[in-house]
């Protein structure tokens, strides 16, 4: 083999080998962009079901707003049917007691 046919095939290696080492930093360049966009995807799910409980935590802090506000509307009923109770009685005892006086 001639000097320049092994200067030759020295220059066809370092070509493959740079080649290969292009092709290498490729491959690596993209598995990073898969990464990021993963982490990017697995983040805004996170967000998302971060906003979801937010959400879920307001819907039900607001159902038991409306719970107590509807058993506290109950309660008043309730405290204003029983002093109508009382008030009724009350009348009818004066009233009993105006018919008795009346009988006396």
């Amino acid at each position: 083999m001639t000097a320049e046919e092994e200067e030759e095939e020295e220059e066809e290696e370092e070509e493959e080998e740079e080649e290969e080492e292009d092709k290498d930093e490729e491959e690596e360049e993209k598995e990073e962009e898969e990464e990021e966009v993963e982490m990017e995807e697995d983040e805004e799910a996170m967000e998302e079901d971060k906003e979801e409980e937010e959400d879920e935590e307001v819907e039900d802090e607001e159902e038991d707003e409306e719970e107590d506000e509807e058993e506290e509307e109950g309660a008043d009923e309730k405290e204003e049917e029983e002093e109508e109770e009382e008030e009724e009685e009350e009348e009818e005892e004066e009233e009993e007691e105006e018919e008795d006086q009346i009988k006396k």
